[in-house]
C-alpha cells in the first residue's frame, strides 16, 4: 500500500492583509501537523491575499522564490510536510502577474509553481494566463496543481492525469451560489480520471462575492473520504473555517483502472475536435 495523509484547509483569508493571512496559515499547519502524521496540506487560491483587489494585486505580488514562499516553506521544513497555497506570483516585468499555486516540500525547497490557465471574470484584468499544466514528481506520489475554474475544464485534469498525476490539488475560490457545480465537478474529474481529488476551498466574503467552502478529499470512485460540507455556523448556516484530513491509499488508483478500464478504453485519434478553437 502507498497510504499518505492529506489535509485540506477552508480559511477565510483578510483582504490585502498578507502577513495575518500567513500567521493564520501558519497556526493551521501548526494545528494539523501536531495532532497527527500529516504528509500534504493543501490550501484555498489566492489565500495569501484574497480575491476582490482588482489594481491592488500589483502591491500583493511577489517573486517565486520570496518572502511568502521562504516562510511556508520553512513551516513545511517545521513539521516534514508537504504544503500547496495560492498567491500572486510577478515576474521580474512588475507589470505582469499570474494567479499562481505553490508547491513546497518537507525539505524546506520549492517544489513547483503552477499559474492558472483558466481565468475567470475579472481575473482576466488582473493575470496574465498560463499555458503548462505541470505534473511534479514528490515522494508521496504525483501531484498536480488547479486553480479555481481550471476544474470546469476536463482537459486540465485529463491532461494531468495522462501526465501522470496521481493526486490532484484543487485551490479555489469558488462562490456559494454555484457550490452546486463545485461538488459535481470535483466528483467528476476523480470518477473520470480515476485519480484522488484534494479540494480546498475558500470561505468568507470579499467586496460582492461570496465564497461556499465545502472543502473536500474525493477518490477515484468518486468516495468521499473527508468533507466540510456539514461544517456550518449554527446561527447564520454559512460554512466555517476548519479542515478535513484523509489517509488514502494511491495504490486505489491502478485498482480502479485495471478494473473499469476507463482510460485505457480512450480512443484519441478520434477526439481532434478538442483541440479546435470555438
Amino acid at each position: 500500500m502507498r497510504e499518505i495523509t492529506v489535509a485540506t484547509v477552508q480559511m477565510k483569508p483578510a483582504l490585502g492583509e498578507v502577513e495575518d493571512n500567513l500567521v493564520k496559515m501558519s497556526d493551521f499547519v501548526s494545528k494539523i501537523a501536531s495532532q497527527q502524521k500529516v504528509d500534504l496540506i493543501v490550501f484555498p487560491e489566492l489565500v495569501t491575499s484574497g480575491y476582490e483587489l482588482g489594481v491592488r494585486f500589483t502591491e500583493m505580488a511577489q517573486r517565486v522564490p520570496g518572502p511568502t514562499v521562504n516562510l511556508m516553506a520553512q513551516r513545511a521544513a517545521d513539521f516534514g510536510v508537504y504544503i500547496a497555497f495560492g498567491m500572486v506570483m510577478k515576474e521580474r516585468v512588475e507589470s505582469i502577474l499570474f494567479n499562481t499555486a505553490v508547491l513546497v516540500g518537507p525539505d524546506g525547497e520549492l517544489v513547483g509553481t503552477y499559474n492558472k490557465v483558466h481565468l475567470h471574470g475579472e481575473e482576466r484584468m488582473a493575470f496574465r494566463e498560463g499555458f503548462r499544466l505541470p505534473v511534479f514528481e514528490t515522494d508521496i506520489g504525483q501531484i498536480g496543481l488547479m486553480l479555481g475554474w481550471d476544474l470546469a475544464f476536463p482537459e486540465v485534469a485529463r491532461s494531468m492525469t495522462l501526465e501522470g498525476a496521481e493526486l490532484l490539488c484543487v485551490l479555489a475560490n469558488w462562490e456559494t451560489s454555484e457550490i452546486d457545480e463545485w461538488r459535481t465537478y470535483i466528483k467528476a474529474r476523480a470518477y473520470e480520471n480515476a485519480v484522488f481529488v484534494a479540494a480546498a476551498n475558500r470561505i468568507g466574503e470579499d467586496v460582492t462575492l461570496n465564497f461556499g467552502g465545502e472543502s473536500m478529499i474525493v477518490g477515484p470512485r468518486g468516495k468521499v473520504h473527508a468533507s466540510l460540507a456539514d461544517e456550518k455556523d449554527a446561527d447564520s448556516g454559512a460554512p466555517r473555517e476548519g479542515y478535513a484530513v484523509a489517509r488514502i491509499d494511491l495504490d486505489e488508483i491502478r485498482k480502479c483502472r485495471e478494473e473499469h478500464q476507463t482510460l485505457q478504453t480512450r480512443q484519441p485519434t478520434a477526439y481532434r475536435a478538442l483541440v479546435k478553437k470555438y
